[in-house]
């Protein structure tokens, strides 16, 4: 297991740390519901560095990342994010990934945490370009300052306006005393903020000038359960469990981050998929029942014949209802269908609802 940069002082602050990807993280420090609320309400720091970073460089940058994305990353100005996924030849998904312009022709690409030396190896594999390629991953550490308190928090910190940066787009500047930051207007709770990508060598000034400039907004240090609580609160899809190298992006509900005006990695097989349907949906359902559903719990029809699987799940601290999103047969994927989740000798009785869970 790698440590994080700022592994000691999570250790300092009493945070429970468990391998999670490789990496000893911080799972929790106060309790997930304190965490959750404290994203939801105010403004809270997720340490996010055991994250991959990949610089795509030169003439043939875009054409490499065309090809190995689904997006259309020839739309991305410099200081746009993207959301995007690496799909592989057999109509699963690599990873799911971010997409920064940096330059002219220079991007950066996020990628999860578990897939690093798979994403790696895939995309060097498919440079036939000739594009320059870095693994920056050991070197940046990653602060995710989440929450609608952010901006007022942290604006102490920067010359840059930072309510001026819309969502998904980023900007180059100062912050904490550090030149050359890249503040990004980007997270995965839904509650809105700024993620900080630095070197690993200024995280520590960061994240304590960060703390310092939100005391008077009670900001507090969260773990991973809370941030995957809250990502889920938003249908936001978790690389490992909602999607993985068997399912597709169409059948994941990513087709709008697929898109076919180029040709990329298996696009033909998915342009058939969008075309012609397919035979099972991610869904999002809420449990009408008390209980609360788990990742691998089956699915059944009201006759109890298996329809599919749950893949993420939980007692939403927001919604405060059992939440969960999961593979079902096409034929059950509409809004305000009916469906059972297996728990032990129960089914419980969930419908199949629109996301996000959370509407904020």
């Amino acid at each position: 297991m790698k440590n994080i940069q700022l592994h000691n002082v999570h250790e300092a602050l009493g945070a429970k740390i468990l391998p999670f990807a490789g990496y000893n993280m911080p799972i929790q420090y106060e309790g997930v519901t304190i965490e959750h609320a404290t994203v939801r309400n105010g403004v809270g720091v997720f340490d996010v560095s055991h994250m991959g970073e990949f610089l795509v460089d030169g003439p043939a940058a875009l054409s490499l990342i065309q090809k190995i994305t689904s997006n259309d990353a020839s739309k991305l100005q410099i200081g746009d994010a993207q959301y995007s996924c690496l799909p592989n030849d057999i109509g699963g998904i690599v990873d799911d990934l971010l997409v920064y312009k940096i330059k002219e022709e220079t991007y950066l690409l996020v990628v999860n945490a578990s897939n690093i030396d798979k994403d790696w190896d895939w995309i060097n594999k498919h440079n036939t370009e000739g594009a320059t390629l870095r693994n920056l991953s050991d070197d940046y550490s990653l602060l995710a300052i989440q929450g609608p308190k952010s901006v007022e928090a942290m604006q102490s910190l920067t010359s840059v306006d930072l309510k001026s940066i819309p969502f998904y787009k980023f900007k180059v500047g100062d912050f904490a005393g550090i030149e050359h930051v890249i503040i990004s207007a980007t997270g995965y709770t839904g509650s809105g903020g700024f993620e900080i990508y630095c070197k690993n060598s200024e995280v520590e000034q960061i994240w304590n000038k960060v703390f310092e400039a939100g005391a008077e907004f009670n900001i507090k240090p969260i773990g991973l359960a809370a941030r995957d609580t809250l990502r889920l609160e938003m249908g936001y899809c978790l690389y490992g469990n909602d999607i993985n190298d068997n399912t597709s992006p169409i059948e994941a509900g990513l087709g709008w981050i697929t898109k076919f005006n180029n040709s990329f990695i298996n696009s033909e097989n998915l342009k058939i998929q969008k075309a012609n349907g397919v035979s099972k949906k991610l869904v999002g359902f809420e449990l009408v029942d008390k209980g609360v559903p788990r990742k691998d719990y089956e699915i059944v029809d009201q006759e109890g014949n298996p329809i599919g699987i749950v893949t993420s799940g939980t007692m939403g601290p927001s919604v405060k209802k059992g939440i969960g999103m999961g593979y079902v047969s096409t034929e059950f994927s509409t809004v305000d269908s009916e469906i059972y989740i297996q728990v032990r000798k129960k089914q419980l009785k969930a419908t199949i609802v629109k996301l996000p869970f959370y509407k904020g």
